[in-house]
């Protein structure tokens, strides 16, 4: 019996990268921060992109560096990216919050915080609503252009209900699989093919 051995070559999927898609990494990418991490993109223009890497979670709440936010619920943060780690970045479905960002329907990055504190001190829903990263994601010109063409990136969509959820477990072979068959193959291999 031939094995189809095109079904194992890495190749990006063709589609162009804009706000508001997710870069889903290859799946032997071998890097602690995007190794295996779904980015959405905040923005992407000739200048170059910026995004926030979503299922990367820290290892500190909310909770510990605000103090207003002691008696609510836990409130995790991610890891956005390597770039800026010090600065804290929110993508929620908050409508009319002053200065906050489109990223696509219903789904906005940053804005007033004290419209953000009052929302959560007042005890509204957090999850689904509003997602908390420290750090972003971050290409210069042509850089991820490049990265794409070295299929070390596909390209998909994503729900606002997927990148606003607080389990993250398995968001990128669920992304992954999303794109079809060749790609749902590629879901289920070890990051590292020789420790299997």
């Amino acid at each position: 019996m031939k094995i189809n051995s095109d079904i194992l070559k890495i190749e990006s999927n063709n589609v162009a990268p804009s706000r508001g898609k997710i870069l889903i990494s290859e799946p032997f990418l071998v890097d602690n921060m995007f190794g295996r991490s779904v980015v959405l993109l905040i923005d992407h223009t000739i200048d170059g992109s910026m995004g926030l890497v979503l299922n990367k979670m820290a290892p500190i709440l909310l909770n510990d560096v605000i103090k207003d936010f002691k008696d609510v619920e836990s409130i995790p943060i991610y890891k956005g990216g390597p770039l800026a780690t010090d600065t804290l970045f929110y993508l929620h479905t908050i409508p009319d919050v002053p200065d906050a960002l489109p990223i696509s329907s219903k789904l906005y990055l940053n804005g007033d915080f004290e419209v953000i504190r009052d929302y959560i001190v007042k005890g509204n829903p957090l999850r689904g609503s509003i997602r908390f990263f420290l750090g972003y994601s971050g290409w210069e010109l042509k850089q991820l252009h490049q990265e794409i063409q070295d299929n070390t990136w596909l390209i998909g969509k994503s729900d606002v209900k997927s990148m606003l959820n607080y389990n993250t477990e398995g968001m990128w072979q669920k992304a992954l699989s999303k794109l079809g068959s060749k790609y749902e193959t590629w879901a289920r291999f070890p990051q590292i093919p020789s420790l299997n």
